[in-house]
Formats: structure tokens, C-alpha cells, sequence
């Protein structure tokens, strides 16, 4: 099973991997793709052909897919960062047009591999006014959240500075582009530990569980970052942290199972009763974040 959006996430991941050259990776996203369940049939009968397909013609990188995460990794990366670059360079050269065709996939279409692709090669295009146009779009436009937080960190990545005033549910939001994270381990540790709670709960009582509680975490701090709901998580100490692992164990394991025991939660994490208003204050934001996601779908 996976939750909403979050297959649309990992088919534009799967997207990028493969348009970037990246088999290993995406022979490895594959792989767990076939093992969530609860999917169309026909969506495993394509991954299973398309990681086949991989597998027999870049047996290299089926081999050295684990490697891609030592230290070697780094000078991997680095090479498709500058391949991505000079693809980019090479299609401006041929189109001068071609930022501001990026530009207009990326306002004008609702989020897909096509826009999220077209960032990405946004990332590595120099000059121009994109840093200017992208802040304005942000700025006066409702943008769904994980598109708005994939343009920050293609902001980031260009460069750009300073803050950027934008909606986030009910309120405007000040981020400051030079501190949005570009990878997860990027993020206040706050964030983190909120899922080794889960991590050491989960093992115990619903192993499977974490998997899910992963991606549900990563998406809804994307989906509040810069909110004063993040940053009063941020403020919190050890008992807000527990308060919002209980929520995430909670949201997660009646989404699996289909039912509601929260008593067993709250003793889990250590939430007593004076703690129960605070608790039900974060289920409900991710609840709310749920369904608005299905609703978007």
C-alpha cells in the first residue's frame, strides 16, 4: 500500500533516475515498488518489466548499485550533476527559447514528471530572469505544496537568496531560500527523530509500518516546511516530539489496518492525558493533509 500522492512521487523520482542515467537507483526504486502492496496489477506487471528490461541491459549497474552509496557515490553524483549541466547549456544553445518553455511547463501544468523534470534542468540553466519569475509564480499563485517546495530548492540550487513570501494553508509563510534542504539528512535532526520514535516502536509491535510512516513524514513536512506549525516542532521538546510519532504511528497503522486504537498508541509513545489535546491536534493535521491529497488526486 501506498498512501496518496506517493506513488505519483515515485513514478517523477523514476522519471528523473532514468532521464538522468541512473539505472542502478532505479533498479533499486523498482524493487520496492514490487514490494508494496495493495496496486494495480497492471502497475507491477510494468515495473517487473521494466526493472527485467534493466537488469539485462545495464547489468553494470544491477552490480554496483550498492556502490553508488559509498564513497564513490560522491564522485557518481557529481558526474551526472555535470552531465545535467552541460545537457541543459547544450539545449539553450540550440533553442534560446528554451528556459522560458521550461518556465511555462513549470507555471502552467499541474504537477507531473514533465514539471518536475523541467525544474530539475532549470536547476543548471545560468542567467536570465528565471530566479525573478519563479519568485513571483511562488508568490502569487496557489501552488500545490510539494511543487512549491521542489521550486525552492530549485531556487536554491541556482543560487538565489533572500526570503520568499508564499502561502502555506492558511497562512503566509517567510523561507529563506539559502536554508531549504536539498536532501533529507538536511533537515533540523528534530525531523529525524520524530521517525526513530516510530522506528523503535514500529519494530516491536508492526515492522511494515515504518516503511510507510517514512513516506507520509517526508511529505507532509514538505507539505507544512516554513508554516508555524514546523516551526513550533522545531521549538518542541522530547514530549512534542513523542506527541507527533504517536500521531504518524497512529495515522499510519489505521491506514494499514483499518482500525482505530488509540489508547495503545498514546501508551506506546508515553502520552498522558494532559498530553492528549496536543496529540489529537497533530492527528488531525495529518489527517487533514490525507485527505487533502485525495481529494488532489
Amino acid at each position: 500500500m501506498l498512501f496518496p500522492k506517493t506513488l505519483d512521487y515515485y513514478q517523477i523520482q523514476l522519471t528523473v533516475m532514468l532521464e538522468s542515467e541512473r539505472y542502478g537507483e532505479a533498479m533499486e526504486l523498482l524493487r520496492f515498488l514490487l514490494q508494496c502492496q495493495g496496486q494495480e496489477e497492471r502497475h507491477y506487471e510494468e515495473w517487473q518489466s521494466l526493472l527485467g528490461w534493466l537488469e539485462a541491459a545495464f547489468p553494470e549497474a544491477a552490480d554496483n548499485a550498492d556502490s553508488n552509496h559509498t564513497a564513490s557515490g560522491a564522485e557518481q553524483d557529481l558526474k551526472e550533476e555535470d552531465m545535467a549541466r552541460i545537457l541543459a547549456k547544450s539545449k539553450l544553445e540550440e533553442d534560446a527559447d528554451y528556459p522560458d518553455k521550461l518556465l511555462r511547463k513549470v507555471m502552467n501544468e499541474p504537477l507531473s514528471e514533465a514539471t518536475i523534470l523541467a525544474l530539475e534542468q532549470l536547476s543548471y540553466l545560468e542567467g536570465g530572469q528565471v530566479d525573478e519569475q519563479l519568485t513571483a509564480w511562488l508568490q502569487k499563485t496557489a501552488v500545490h505544496p510539494l511543487l512549491q517546495f521542489r521550486t525552492l530548492q530549485t531556487l536554491k540550487k541556482r543560487g538565489a537568496q533572500g526570503i520568499v513570501k508564499l502561502g502555506r494553508g492558511h497562512e503566509v509563510a517567510q523561507i529563506e531560500i539559502e536554508t531549504v534542504p536539498l536532501q533529507n539528512d538536511e533537515f533540523p535532526p528534530q525531523i529525524s527523530q520524530v521517525l526513530e520514535r516510530v522506528a523503535e516502536q514500529a519494530e516491536v509491535h508492526e515492522p511494515t509500518l515504518y516503511y510507510f510512516a517514512q513516506e507520509l513524514w517526508g511529505q507532509f513536512i514538505m507539505s507544512i516546511y516554513g508554516t508555524s506549525e514546523y516551526h513550533k516542532l522545531l521549538e518542541g521538546e522530547d514530549a512534542l516530539l513523542d506527541i507527533w510519532a504517536g500521531a504518524l504511528h497512529q495515522m499510519v497503522s489505521e491506514s494499514l489496518n483499518g482500525n482505530r486504537q488509540e489508547e495503545e498508541t498514546r501508551v506506546m509513545y508515553g502520552i498522558t492525558d494532559g498530553m492528549r489535546f496536543q496529540f489529537e491536534g497533530a492527528y488531525r493535521s495529518l489527517k487533514g493533509f490525507v485527505k487533502s491529497s485525495i481529494l488532489d488526486k
